[in-house]
C-alpha cells in the first residue's frame, strides 16, 4: 500500500470543511485502488492521508487531489509514501 499525504493552510474554515465533506471526500473514495483517508485539521492547517492500494494508484490519485483543490486552502506540499506497517 501507498498513501498520498497531503498538507494545507486553510483560508476559509467553514468554506473549506463545506468544500471538504461535499466535494473532496466523494471524489478520492471513487479514486481507483482507494482503500482509505483521514482528513485532520489544527488551527489553520490540514495535513490528509489517503491510501491506496498500490504506488501506481497513489501516484494517479496526487492528480485528482491537485485538480480538486478547493478555494477555501493553499496546498502547501502532497507527498507519496510507501505504507510500511499499520494497525
Amino acid at each position: 500500500m501507498h498513501a498520498v499525504v497531503v498538507r494545507v493552510s486553510i483560508n476559509d474554515a467553514e468554506a473549506a470543511l463545506s468544500a471538504l465533506r461535499e466535494q473532496v471526500v466523494p471524489r478520492i473514495a471513487e479514486a481507483p485502488g482507494f482503500v482509505t483517508g483521514y482528513w485532520t485539521r489544527r488551527e489553520n492547517g490540514g495535513l490528509s492521508m489517503l491510501v491506496f492500494d498500490s504506488e501506481d494508484a497513489a501516484k494517479a490519485a496526487t492528480e485528482r487531489v491537485l485538480s480538486g483543490m478547493p478555494d477555501a486552502v493553499t496546498l502547501e506540499s502532497i507527498d507519496v509514501r510507501e505504507v510500511v506497517a499499520h494497525a
